[in-house]
């Protein structure tokens, strides 16, 4: 699995290259994930949504989180593979010029849930692999 320790660090200053396409999408460590981001994402006319994991210290708080957070059609399964699967699809979100995912307390998370997060930073890397060979970018912030 990936381990979110090795995830890059977005530098504030270098969140509107995701915008504008000079920084590449991606899965990204933000310090201060905020309000100014969802901003700028909207102003770009892409669909952002918010994923708060805060007292989250399990699988299946996660990804309850995720149906609230990203909307998720009620056919979502709640496992791993059900993530991987709508987060490659979207189609939910309609048409858009790109998608922000805004996971907030992702680090106490990552450490009351080690492997969970290592699993859900695994599922993220690979649907932002599979939206940068598309038209619509899919970048996922984790703060």
């Amino acid at each position: 699995m990936t381990s979110p320790v090795e995830l890059p660090e977005l530098p504030q200053d270098d969140l509107p290259g995701l915008f504008d396409g000079t920084v590449p999408p991606g899965v990204y460590r933000l310090p201060s994930v905020g309000p100014d981001a969802l901003m700028q994402a909207d102003a770009a006319g892409w669909v952002d949504a918010v994923v708060d994991l805060a007292g989250v210290t399990t699988k299946a708080e996660f990804m309850d989180r995720c149906v609230g957070g990203l909307e998720l059609p009620e056919y979502f399964g709640r496992n791993w593979d059900a993530l991987a699967d709508v987060l490659t699809d979207l189609s939910w979100w309609g048409e858009t010029r790109g998608y922000l995912v805004l996971v907030t307390s992702w680090s106490a998370f990552e450490e009351a849930a080690p492997r969970e997060a290592d699993a859900a930073a695994e599922i993220f890397t690979a649907a932002v692999g599979f939206w940068a060979v598309r038209e619509t970018p899919l970048t996922v912030l984790l703060g």
